[in-house]
């Protein structure tokens, strides 16, 4: 007899939803987590903790949150209609995210805010990194109003703790490595735990263990040559299993396989995250700076966007330049608007007078190209147009390649800062195809896999190219959600039969 109704293999966001999901449909469940407790959570607990959902305004918010009436009335929430959501969606995937599943995830978005507070998750709003004081006034901007309280480790917690109450088992240092199936359906997976085999039965089996970004030879094989080298910014955990498993017996691979989300991250970062050093090796400053590669020269348009539509993608770039690295240059203009974690000691700053100085400590760069960079930036500004952080302020640079669309501001008063950066990927777009109503695993010939469900990292079709941030979280919520209660609906169906 099986000894649970639905089992979820992982234990971040989007396993966690699963599990209170399917456990709200008076479902047993238990989730199998590779790793010890100490180190487990998945990449949710590597999470920022903005969250983008869909909002017409601040009637929303409140759902999420106490926001006092003077706060609420006195400030510009901006606003993120489903529209907007779409727009933006379709806009950074170039146009290829999937239709039914954007749906779900756009319109199902609120509701699944709402859904997790009920759960036990606390917001607030997202003062931190997207809102600013202008003429008095404080703005909001970039559509991500609300943050998770304690960010994404904040978030695990809430969600454990609630897991815990509600009697759901967690089964820790237990690595998944097959699943079960009776030549109809899946009916458990066998694992690996601390080191002996183990079988777990069920009427139901939900996979929600990430993608494979801390697999370097599926790196090198699904993103290319160079991507073993790139820094992993979560958990060592998310080596591929569940995506291997699926594809075992006969699961359709959706997506875009070669696709990821990828950072600037601090150069000399280890080698995977490290909770002890929280968001100390974010660097999303950078549409404020110019960034140099080893050749002294700019590779991208830093300011083209705000960073959350354009950091997943320009970590890539970074890559791809000479040994992997670059420099964020910025002067003393700008040096109050750096995150917070720009002055963490575990930061690689280099910090000098005037330009020359500041070539000359480059290390690895050419200081001659350096200079000349930075002369033909200064003397590209459109410095008649008024900078202003808070909006895309058209601020440009005129004649040079590549431009710089907003937020440019000649490198002229010290002292001058330059942060070391490398490629640090967070997850991989590459998954599963699944049915956007249920959650449930499709096959090679687009059919129902009984039994198999999916959520989070291993929903592919969502996102291609590019990531717009905050959508990972929510798409978490969202289809953990459902793939949570369809294996709950279907293994309480059975247990009728």
């Amino acid at each position: 007899m099986p000894q649970h109704d639905v089992i979820v293999v992982g234990k971040g966001n989007a396993a966690l939803c699963a599990a209170l999901s399917a456990q709200e449909q008076g479902a047993r469940v238990a989730m199998l987590e590779a790793a010890p407790i100490e180190a487990s959570g998945g990449n949710s607990r590597f999470a920022g903790g903005v969250m983008r959902f869909a909002y017409d305004g601040v009637e929303d918010l409140k759902k999420l949150a106490d926001i006092p009436e003077d706060e609420a009335r006195n400030a510009d929430w901006e606003s993120n209609t489903a529209e907007q959501f779409y727009d933006d969606l379709y806009k950074v995937t170039s146009f290829r995210t999937d239709p039914a599943l954007s749906e779900t995830l756009v319109t199902k978005s609120l509701d699944a805010m709402i859904w997790l507070r009920s759960q036990g998750a606390k917001f607030t709003p997202n003062y931190r990194h997207q809102s600013a004081v202008i003429d008095g006034k404080r703005r909001f901007f970039g559509r991500m109003p609300m943050w998770m309280v304690g960010g994404g480790p904040g978030l695990v917690q809430d969600l454990t703790d609630t897991t815990v109450k509600k009697d759901v088992e967690i089964f820790y240092e237990t690595r998944a490595v097959a699943l079960i199936c009776d030549g109809e359906r899946v009916t458990g997976v066998r694992a690996q735990q601390r080191g002996k085999p183990a079988e777990f039965r069920a009427r139901s089996v939900v996979l929600a263990c990430g993608g494979f970004e801390a697999n370097p030879e599926w790196r090198a094989r699904y993103l290319g040559p160079g991507w073993e080298l790139a820094k992993v910014r979560g958990t060592r955990f998310n080596m591929g299993d569940g995506l291997r498993m699926a594809l075992d017996i006969g699961a359709c691979p959706y997506g875009n396989w070669s696709g990821r989300h990828a950072v600037s991250w601090e150069r000399y970062a280890p080698e995977f995250g490290d909770l002890s050093l929280p968001e100390s090796s974010y660097r999303h400053s950078f549409p404020l700076s110019i960034m140099v590669n080893a050749d002294g020269r700019r590779f991208v348009d830093e300011g083209i966007e705000f960073y959350n539509y354009t950091y997943a993608k320009y970590g890539a770039e970074v890559l791809r330049q000479p040994q992997q690295f670059a420099y964020q240059v910025f002067d003393a203009k700008v040096k109050h608007l750096l995150r917070p974690e720009y002055g963490h000691k575990n930061v690689t700053r280099i910090v000098a007078d005037t330009l020359e100085e500041l070539a000359a400590k480059l290390e690895g760069v050419n200081p001659e190209g350096f200079l000349k960079t930075v002369r033909a930036f200064n003397a590209a500004v459109r410095a008649a147009v008024p900078f202003n952080h808070a909006v895309k302020d058209g601020r440009c640079t005129v004649g040079i390649d590549p431009p710089k669309s907003n937020w440019a501001n000649p490198l002229d008063t010290p002292p001058f800062e330059a942060y070391a950066v490398t490629c640090g990927i967070t997850f991989t777009f590459g998954g599963l195809r699944i049915n956007p109503e249920s959650g449930q695993v499709l096959d090679a010939n687009f059919r129902p896999m009984p039994g198999l469900y999916a959520a989070g990292e291993m929903v592919g079709g969502l996102f291609y190219f590019n990531y717009p941030a905050g959508t990972g979280l929510v798409s978490g919520t969202v289809f953990g959600r459902i793939a949570g209660n369809g294996a709950a609906s279907a293994a309480l169906v059975r247990n009728t039969e």
